[in-house]
């Protein structure tokens, strides 16, 4: 069974994005097809976009399913004449908010993701270059700013880890890989030391990671299997004899990961603008 999605914004549409994609991965055996329409600033575009999903559900015989998060009211009325089924996550979440605090709302276009707190905005680039800066384990010279400490074999999820919580908490992230060198001393890399408390490690199921570096490297030592197994589970017992804590990445994703680290070391999302 196929349906037709669209995420309606007035902005990016990463929030209206985020929402549907959780409301639909609850039904299973759908195959979404599924397509982003940003910047719906005016009339004239809304009538556009009412276009394209009324002649979507012409071809398709089914009402494409609508998530909306715009503002505007004019512009949300032009879109309530499509033939296309409206899940309006403004209506859903504001007006009872507004009932609530008994406050109207601003009913700002783009407020959930324009650079309204300079100070948090700077926190997030600031810390977005961090890790970039430190993405390779080469110098311990800015592990003292650092608010964490990724390590773990290479390909195990360190580098999106980094600069999801850069991008998203205005944490500090620094990656440090394990190394063949670091393998051969089974002992905490000297770089780690004087920083074991803000260390958190990824562990990988030694088949997956195996897959993944066959696709970047086939027919490699790097990503054969025995070598695999042998980098695993030396790194596993090097988290277990230090008490790093550690997270398995095989079958989770990056927002996953990030999630349970922050909920395990108790780290604070720094960005509320």
């Amino acid at each position: 069974m196929r349906r037709a999605v669209f995420f309606l914004s007035d902005g990016t549409g990463i929030t209206v994005e985020a929402i549907a994609h959780s409301l639909l991965a609850q039904f299973d055996g759908i195959d979404f097809e599924r397509q982003t329409i940003p910047f719906i600033h005016s009339v004239g575009k809304a009538w556009e976009v009412v276009q394209e999903i009324n002649t979507r559900c012409d071809l398709d015989g089914a009402r494409p399913l609508l998530f909306s998060t715009l503002v505007d009211p004019d512009v949300r009325r032009v879109i309530r004449q499509s033939k296309g089924f409206l899940i309006d996550l403004f209506d859903t979440f504001i007006n009872p908010l507004e009932d609530e605090l008994g406050v109207d709302s601003s009913h700002a276009v783009g407020k959930t993701h324009g650079v309204r707190n300079y100070t948090a905005y700077k926190e997030r680039i600031d810390a977005t270059n961090f890790a970039i800066n430190n993405d390779d384990g080469v110098s311990a010279r800015y592990y003292d700013e650092a608010d964490i400490i990724i390590t773990g074999v290479s390909r195990s999820g360190k580098t999106p880890t980094c600069l999801y919580l850069a991008m998203n908490y205005g944490l500090k992230a620094a990656n440090y890989p394990i190394t063949e060198e670091d393998l051969e001393s089974n002992e905490l890399p000297a770089l780690l030391r004087a920083h074991q408390a803000k260390l958190f490690g990824l562990t990988i199921d030694p088949h997956r990671l195996h897959q993944i570096r066959t696709e970047r490297r086939p027919d490699s030592r790097y990503a054969a299997l025995d070598q695999c197994l042998r980098e695993t589970r030396t790194v596993e017992k090097m988290f277990l004899d230090h008490g790093i804590p550690s997270i398995d990445t095989s079958t989770i994703s990056i927002e996953e990961i990030v999630t349970a680290i922050v909920q395990k070391i108790g780290l604070r999302k720094r960005l509320y603008g």
